[in-house]
């Protein structure tokens, strides 16, 4: 295969560059993000940048996608270093691991899971990657489906279960729709403590932040019924 041109590499740099700008742009001033603003920042005009991002709309979707992958590869590689440990184990590994990424890229964390950007409708291209995560748990609940203890006794009501029941064919999966319910508490739970943690939801509350929330992610392993 040939290589690039000079051209496609200048175009490559600078839309890393762009890209790079924004996210420092994202750490100053949330997702208040403007164009002339990173324009600003790299010295240029802020036309300049339509020739890569005709809007800021397009800027933000690639800063979102980037977001999500990095997190996914986070718990990805998280699960693949606890290969062949007992499914507890990796679930707690790849719960870390999200943690500690959203702690190491709060203003990612933040366009992710944050308020809403005002005036921003997400394109169906960011809905895959952002169930990346809870498929990662879906499928270590599923390495260790023939240990799960019994589920709950509260019953799923029908509109529920069929909806799991439609995500479950979806995947090609024969997970229970039980287990999957208990998986996806497990996720809303997952990231409502890490948004209490990153916004400072917790702050003179909770002082022991690594323990509390192993201790939380050790409970939803329980409901999830990993032994």
């Amino acid at each position: 295969m040939s290589a690039p041109s000079l051209r496609a590499r200048v175009r490559s740099e600078m839309t890393e560059e762009i890209k790079a700008a924004a996210r420092r742009r994202l750490a100053m001033d949330g997702t208040n993000l403007s164009l002339r603003g990173v324009a600003r920042d790299l010295g240029i005009v802020a036309s300049a940048l339509y020739r890569y991002f005709p809007s800021r709309d397009d800027l933000l979707t690639a800063l979102i996608m980037e977001a999500y992958q990095a997190l996914a590869d986070t718990a990805d590689t998280a699960d693949a270093t606890s290969s062949g440990a007992d499914p507890r184990t990796r679930w707690l590994a790849v719960c870390h691991s999200v943690r500690d990424w959203a702690l190491a890229h709060p203003a990612e964390y933040g366009l992710l899971y944050g308020s809403p950007v005002p005036g921003y409708d997400a394109p169906d291209d960011t809905v895959a990657p952002a169930a990346a995560v809870v498929f990662r748990l879906v499928a270590i609940a599923q390495a260790g489906a023939k240990e799960l203890t019994p589920p709950l006794p509260t019953p799923l009501p029908a509109p529920v279960r069929a909806d799991l029941r439609r995500l479950i064919e979806q995947q090609s999966s024969d997970l229970p729709e039980e287990v999957l319910d208990r998986v996806f508490v497990a996720w809303t739970h997952l990231f409502g403590l890490l948004n209490f943690e990153i916004f400072g939801r917790l702050d003179s509350t909770i002082e022991a932040r690594a323990e509390y929330f192993t201790h939380h992610m050790s409970l939803m392993a329980d409901l999830v019924g990993l032994r």
